[in-house]
């Protein structure tokens, strides 16, 4: 018997019958990680070859090694396979400071890189147009990459900038706000919105997660000292790696 068929046996999923049978299947593989029967690295057998081992549906087994990405027990790479994961790795990112990914990751330590998706000029679309209160036929330079940080794919970020303050798209190649601030326009403030969101199945493709997995989307529209908007940013970041924090504080005249 080999190590995947004492980790996948067939009496120990079946020890728990009232359980729903796909936390059975993510037991077994929480109870090998936790006794170290398997470790970081270490490849996992395909959905088929589980199901067979245990007698149950693809399904099943899908949905709980879902779950186990989720949770970082496992991380799937496509056209490779399942392995186990590594620690976790989080980021905490502050809602009350302005900085790009590149100063955040640098902070941290982190060695930035990206892959550019597009990097271009054109006419804005209507919802660029307003939301950076310009007009219809005034160009804007759009710069859409994948962020990393130590390789790791982190974020997938569509920024917008009127042409005007950019006029050279090629000539951004690391921070957007670095090249903003050697034209002597670098934003001061910034308001954010963000939701949950799901990625889709290209979006989850980049950035190495399965479909519609969780993530964090982030609508980004940054001012001038003289109140001119300079940037729309979208971005979509990785639900298993960032958490934002805010540092909340009461109101005067209210009791707690």
């Amino acid at each position: 018997m080999n190590a995947f068929q004492t980790i996948f046996q067939r009496s120990r999923f079946e020890r728990d019958s009232t359980a729903p049978r796909y936390l059975r299947v993510k037991k077994l593989v929480q109870d090998a990680v936790a006794s170290g029967d398997l470790k970081e690295g270490d490849a996992i057998p395909g959905e088929r070859d589980v199901a067979v081992l245990l007698d149950i549906s693809r399904v099943t087994v899908r949905k709980a090694f879902t779950d186990l990405v989720a949770d970082g027990v496992l991380v799937q790479r496509r056209g490779s396979g399942t392995y186990v994961s590594g620690p976790a790795r989080r980021i905490e990112q502050p809602l009350s400071r302005l900085t790009s990914f590149t100063q955040d990751m640098q902070l941290r330590g982190l060695k930035t890189d990206a892959d550019w998706l597009e990097r271009s000029t054109g006419l804005p679309t209507p919802e660029e147009a307003i939301k950076l209160s310009i007009s219809p036929g005034e160009h804007v330079s759009r710069f859409h990459r994948l962020r990393r940080a130590d390789g790791v794919p982190m974020a997938i970020e569509l920024a917008v900038i009127p042409q005007h303050f950019l006029p050279d798209p090629a000539s951004v190649r690391g921070s957007l706000y670095e090249a903003l601030e050697a034209r002597g326009v670098r934003p001061v403030r910034a308001l954010q919105r963000l939701h949950a969101t799901a990625l889709t199945m290209q979006e989850a493709k980049l950035l190495d997660l399965p479909d519609g997995s969780p993530a964090l989307f982030i609508e980004r529209i940054s001012y001038l000292p003289d109140g001119r908007i300079i940037e729309f940013t979208r971005s979509h970041y990785r639900g298993d790696s960032y958490d934002f924090v805010a540092e909340l504080t009461i109101a005067p005249g209210v009791k707690s």
